[in-house]
């Protein structure tokens, strides 16, 4: 029962020990987790004074503010606090510099600094102010004026940008694979000291699988080999560039690049079959020679740009050339109206007449069987994430441009569609979905739809068809990474101790908007409180002090955080909180669960062990000796009564049968003298129960009252003495013995039974069978005594 109080007299006094060195410490100062200040009071000279040397007054460290807070009240910076105020409003507190009384104001009654606007790090990332108490009727100062620091914390509000794009470049065809092209670089705004908000990785968008870009560095290289210019000589690649280390919820930027395959000589010269000559005419000139060389031109006709004609050297014929593709289905037939001049003219016979003529040529197209074309060579359609399978999404059109119009079949190239996320319906060109899709793992689905001629397969038209899934709320925001919260065992109540963010795989228009709460569980716990700073950011924020880690180690924290979807989704996520040992600057040194141990325990700790260890003896003396005080001889003074009622009888109750019959026995004015050398610690030598023998023990009742009860008693006492059974310590044995001062004598059968008793009982046999027990146990007596 001694062991709380010794507990708490143990804790009084380590408290005590561990409490006394403080007494001669103080000055101004910030705790670097809290940024509040403290400063030692300027009291009456103490004699300890003499052997310490004070601090400086002043000693700062920097406060911080969380950038675009977007609440409703001012937000709390820190607190300013001189140890000179006494709390009677002697003092205020006053506030200068960059943005005081604008950007930041103070209690001058109790110190507080608070933020009125929202900050931007990016356009001052921090505040120098000066701070100073002063007498509030003198105005005088009573702490000298200090600098300090307001720093503004960085969010990840700044998506990477890319200032030297769009980019343009080059690379040499048949290039090997791995051949770097060009580099590309963004820049983010945010803070790159502070979490992930500025570490941007690099991804390829548009451009595969025939470049790629390395995600730290930017470098976009050739992811295929020999890429032959003759085939396709220009490329145009969209690069992104995601922060937060490319995690969801990251902000993000894109550019353009041109990529160009410049041309290698890898083609060795070979003649080709002229078969752009569409017709050769030619004007017959009598002259020979260089007389009868001539030009040719198309002076008119109903196809510009679509013939030329040369002149052929050797025979001087008009050749009329090809200069554009022809379409039977859409003009079948040209007239052109072509000039042949002489090239040399000579001047003296020019009295002749005009040295040209002219004439018509009609050419011709002749129909071919071509593949069906597209109506939109690039169709684009939408589809929502939670369609049914089975949906219709759109419909893709073809038709065959000869004048057949042949009937056309519909499918889709399955290397554009690897999984078969679509079908197509081959007669009407209806695409509908085949499987669930979501959004979160392809938000574009870019298909090609082949159109084929029923009557000639070999003929194949192919279109583009670009479908986006549109996004649906069907994921629950969740921490933006895995937090690590470091706890000082030195934290001050109400210091932020973590800034906590949320992401969700899905991307609303209205773009996202997070909701933070502790969990209903934990939502009155006395250690730990949640801020929603509601720029989808929180802040944890301890309710105490005085945590330790022997105490416990680590705090469990689960947080709900709610999107703004509809419907709405949430989940609940745990925060880790350990408790470590910190340097005066808030750096952990350790954290976890540590061993106790007394290494480096101070002198006044060690006093308090010693003072707990005697006290432990001195209260294992005060039992020893109270134990050994319940040893001595109870003496019964003649005033106290006693009464106990432990009695228990076998005999049976005579008129109803009772198999157990109680009394209530009183032992008053006892004279009760024990004989000292008795030792009622251990057995007497007696091997044997003591009995009197009955012609030899006085009657009781012949005996004083007193008498008879001390006799009675202690023949009872010798006999619990000299039983090997009975425990071997004191006891208290009462005894169902009535004496003889009662008008009815005793009803016991310890001496009902008496050659003393002058009673007669024989009228209980007339009683009936009720009182038969009774009437024979005292009706015929042989003068027996129970005692005998």
């Amino acid at each position: 029962m001694s062991t709380p109080w010794l507990q708490s007299i143990c804790r009084a006094l380590a408290l005590l020990a561990l409490l006394f060195p403080l007494r001669e410490r103080g000055c101004w100062g910030l705790n670097p987790s809290s940024g509040d200040l403290e400063k030692s009071p300027h009291s009456d000279p103490d004699p300890w004074e003499v052997l310490h040397r004070h601090k400086r007054s002043w000693v700062w460290n920097q406060f911080f503010v969380l950038e675009e807070y977007t609440g409703n009240e001012p937000l709390y910076v820190g607190k300013l606090h001189s140890d000179v105020d006494k709390g009677d409003g002697k003092v205020k507190y006053v506030l200068s510099g960059e943005g005081a009384t604008s950007i930041f104001t103070i209690d001058e009654n109790t110190g507080d600094i608070h933020a009125t606007k929202r900050l931007d790090r990016e356009a001052q990332a921090y505040y120098t102010l000066q701070a100073q108490a002063v007498d509030r009727l003198t105005n005088l100062p009573v702490e000298p004026r200090s600098e300090f620091v307001v720093k503004v914390q960085d969010i990840n509000d700044n998506e990477p940008k890319f200032l030297d794009g769009p980019y343009l470049a080059g690379v040499p065809e048949m290039s090997p694979l791995g051949t770097m092209v060009v580099q590309v670089a963004a820049t983010d705004a945010d803070d790159p000291t502070y979490g992930n908000s500025a570490r941007v990785v690099y991804s390829i968008i548009h451009g595969q699988p025939y470049f790629s870009v390395e995600p730290k560095t930017g470098v976009i290289r050739t992811a295929l080999p020999n890429m032959d210019r003759e085939t396709r000589d220009q490329y145009v690649l969209v690069i992104q560039a995601k922060d937060m280390v490319g995690q969801m919820g990251g902000l993000s930027g894109t550019t353009s690049v041109t990529v160009t395959l410049t041309d290698v000589n890898d083609n060795p010269p070979r003649f080709t079959h002229m078969q752009s000559v569409v017709a050769r005419i030619k004007a017959a000139d009598a002259d020979i020679g260089s007389n009868a060389e001539m030009d040719y031109r198309i002076m008119d006709g109903d196809g510009p740009g679509m013939f030329n004609i040369t002149t052929d050297e050797d025979t001087q014929d008009g050749v009329i050339i090809l200069l554009k593709p022809l379409d039977f289905e859409t003009k079948s037939s040209f007239s052109l109206r072509i000039e042949a001049t002489n090239r040399n003219i000579d001047s003296n016979f020019l009295s002749l007449g005009p040295f040209s003529d002219t004439t018509s040529v009609k050419v011709t197209v002749e129909d071919v069987n071509e593949p069906p074309v597209f109506s939109t060579a690039l169709s684009k359609m939408v589809v929502s994430e939670d369609a049914k399978v089975g949906s219709s999404i759109g419909r893709v059109s073809a038709h065959d441009p000869d004048t057949s119009n042949n009937g056309i079949r519909y499918s889709i190239d399955r290397n554009t569609d690897l999984e078969r996320f679509f079908n197509v319906d081959a007669l009407s060109g209806v695409i509908s979905t085949a499987k669930p899709l979501d959004r979160e793992a392809n938000s574009v689905h870019n298909l090609t739809i082949f159109a084929i001629e029923s009557q000639d397969p070999t003929q194949i038209g192919k279109g583009i068809t670009l479908i986006t899934v549109l996004d649906i709320n069907d994921n629950a925001p969740v921490f933006a990474i895995d937090y690590e919260t470091l706890l000082c065992e030195n934290a001050m109540p109400g210091q932020v101790i973590q800034t906590i963010s949320a992401v969700d795989k899905d991307e609303p228009l209205s773009g996202h908007r997070f909701y933070f709460a502790l969990a209903a569980s934990v939502a009155g716990n006395l250690n730990f409180t949640l801020r929603d700073n509601k720029d989808n950011t929180a802040s944890i924020l301890t309710k105490r002090g005085g945590f330790r880690r022997r105490e416990q180690p680590v705090y469990r924290l689960p947080v709900l955080i709610v999107d703004s979807g509809s419907p709405a989704l949430s989940s609940t996520n745990t925060l880790s909180v350990r408790v470590c040992d910190c340097d005066s600057d808030g750096v952990a040194l350790s954290c976890g669960a540590v061993a106790y141990t007394a290494t480096g325990l101070s002198t006044g700790a060690l006093l308090a062990i010693l003072g707990c260890i005697i006290t432990l003896l001195v209260m294992v003396l005060l039992i020893v000796t109270m134990r050994r005080r319940k040893k001595e001889p109870l003496i019964l003074e003649e005033e106290r009564d006693i009464r106990e009622n432990i009695v228990r009888y076998d005999d049976e109750g005579g008129g109803e049968e009772d198999t157990e019959a109680f009394d209530m026995v009183t032992l008053r004015n006892l004279n009760v003298i024990r004989d000292p050398n008795v030792r009622r610690d251990v057995t007497p030598d007696t091997p044997t129960f003591f009995h009197y023998p009955s012609t030899t023990r006085p009657s009781y009742k012949s005996l004083p009252d007193n008498v008879v009860f001390r006799e009675f008693i202690w023949e009872r006492l010798k006999d619990a003495d000299v039983d090997p059974s009975a425990p071997p310590y004191d006891s208290l044995q009462t005894y169902a013995f009535e004496g003889s001062g009662s008008v009815a004598e005793s009803l016991s059968s310890l001496e009902s039974l008496s050659t003393d008793s002058d009673q007669n009982y024989d009228y209980l046999s007339n009683w009936g069978p009720r009182f038969k027990k009774l009437a024979d146990l005292y009706g015929n007596s042989d003068g027996t005594s129970v005692f005998s």
